[in-house]
């Protein structure tokens, strides 16, 4: 297995992302893993840090997407883009998963450039893991920031694969699908969510209904869909409230019960996932979150190496393939 990582993407760009790879590359997590970036940098990080073991290589991109740029424009000036030229890495099959740090929106883009999406798939989605107060300890959102401008259609698929996916990972069979709308009862919501409810409750999925935002940690569903406007705010407030909480609760646990702190501290770093893959596409890419660190690389490359192993692919194929006729008709009623 090789995995292909944007070493120049994120906050702490190069240094980081080399450092997540080296502790991946050392725990022989995959065959090789491919920094793509430029080569001066990236060589001389990985000296830095002690060398390379042998299943580490170098793949030389010139240009870096900065976070400010607009995606498409600066992927239309940039063709040597370390994000374009890793992703090139899996269309001809150099590299089996990609990953990248950097700018949410240019991965995306970058990914619509180069990959073939998965039949039937419009807009990818990003499937983010949160802590919830599930049976596994953990939920699905998705989508987290790919698509804010959804359709009906396209919350079918993302629950579609997202329930693939959470079994895949997760191991629960049978996993519970919930909408993201402004209450739990069917009248409630947008035209979107109303339409999508009703497609939702005779795909065959274990549809649970409507959740409101706080159930998404609540434990009221595994996978919860929504677009990615209200999927992202959901991200970014969870992130407020951790950072706040964190800070509020810190000096008090770390006197009267630092093991505590370190447990609940840990059940709520995004780190320890690592990162979110973006489903829709033949091919794995995941998005790690730009302040990643070396721990939070690592596992993303850890919980990458685990789907490519799963075939997570095959199985999200094959869960698509069972909903395509109700696809193509929401689609014609849609155009």
């Amino acid at each position: 297995m090789r995995i292909a990582i944007d070493a120049m993407g994120g906050d702490f760009a190069p240094r980081e992302v080399v450092a997540g790879a080296l502790i991946a590359a050392r725990d022989r997590v995959a065959r090789e893993i491919l920094l793509v970036g430029r080569r001066d940098e990236v060589e001389a990080e990985i000296e830095s840090q002690g060398g390379a073991p042998d299943n580490i290589s170098v793949v030389d991109a010139p240009d870096v997407i900065e976070m400010a740029a607009s995606p498409v424009e600066a992927l239309k000036r940039t063709p040597g883009a370390s994000i374009l030229v890793a992703l090139q890495q899996l269309r001809l099959d150099n590299a089996d998963a990609v990953l990248a740090a950097g700018s949410t929106g240019a991965a995306v883009a970058a990914s619509m450039m180069v990959l073939k999406r998965l039949k039937g798939v419009k807009r990818p989605g990003i499937a983010i893991p949160l802590p919830s107060n599930n049976a596994n300890g953990v939920g699905l959102l998705l989508d987290a920031g790919a698509n804010p401008n959804c359709r009906p259609r396209n919350l079918l698929q993302y629950a579609v694969m997202g329930t693939a996916y959470y079994r895949q990972v997760f191991g629960e069979q049978n996993p519970r699908v919930g909408l993201v709308s402004i209450g739990e009862e069917e009248t409630k919501g947008n035209a979107l969510t109303k339409d999508a409810a009703k497609l939702l409750r005779h795909s065959g999925l274990n549809f649970v209904g409507n959740v409101e935002s706080r159930h998404v940690f609540g434990g009221a569903c595994d996978v919860a869909v929504c677009d990615g406007f209200v999927g992202n705010i959901i991200l970014k407030t969870a992130e407020g409230v951790v950072e706040l909480m964190m800070g509020m609760t810190a000096e008090v646990l770390k006197e009267r019960d630092p093991q505590a702190l370190h447990s609940v501290a840990k059940r709520l770093d995004y780190a320890e996932f690592g990162g979110a893959p973006l489903l829709g596409f033949e091919r794995l890419v995941t998005i790690c979150h730009g302040r990643s660190d070396r721990r939070a690389i690592s596992n993303a490359i850890r919980a990458s190496a685990r789907a490519v192993d799963k075939h997570m692919g095959e199985r999200i194929i094959e869960g698509l393939a069972r909903h395509q006729g109700m696809i193509r008709e929401q689609a014609g009623a849609e155009s």
